[in-house]
């Protein structure tokens, strides 16, 4: 699977968080990603029960366990919207445009989490879920269930990517969200 412009609005833009994502898909699951952010100079990778590496340095998930002042790649406005049941606590939300490149930052803990409750399409995830499952992080959707590829629809309902210890906290806030899938 490739995504050769993973944040094609901040490629437009002339903003640095786009990403070029390519994953090697066997049955389900990706068993190869890299995530190159060129404008960044980042290249994420990962084999399957080989760990993941930013620019060839093992990296791993942070250890967060709160939600409080924990790092969060992502819509700073969807965050403070007032349809969610449960107002979310102040974190420390910023924006990057390329989903794939958000859940890079996680896998090498620079962030905490990344979350998106709104459908994402394979190309833009399979790459990067390999990268921060194998750098310890919890990769799925709102329910909790990891992503399962090559399916004949190539879309997953939510993104949820956490370090370890905020997983249950941010699933428990985002459960309620409805999808088609």
């Amino acid at each position: 699977m490739v995504d050769p412009i993973d944040g094609t609005r901040a490629f437009l833009n002339d903003r640095p968080w786009w990403a070029v994502s390519i994953a090697v898909v066997d049955g389900e699951r990706p068993v190869a990603g890299v995530v190159f952010a060129p404008e960044v100079g980042e290249t994420y990778a990962a084999q399957a029960g080989q760990g993941a590496t930013l620019d060839g340095r093992p990296i791993r998930a942070g250890d967060a366990s709160t939600l409080e002042a924990c790092r969060m790649a992502g819509d700073p406005n969807m965050f403070r919207h007032p349809s969610w049941p449960v107002p979310w606590p102040e974190m420390r939300v910023e924006p990057r445009n390329s989903t794939a490149y958000r859940m890079c930052l996680v896998a090498a803990g620079s962030f905490d989490a990344a979350v998106a409750p709104v459908a994402k399409h394979d190309w833009d995830l399979a790459a990067a879920d390999l990268i921060a499952s194998e750098a310890g992080a919890f990769v799925g959707d709102h329910h909790g269930r990891t992503f399962r590829y090559n399916r004949p629809k190539p879309v997953q309902a939510s993104l949820v990517c956490a370090a370890p210890g905020l997983t249950p906290l941010i699933l428990d806030r985002v459960r309620h969200i409805r999808s088609g899938n």
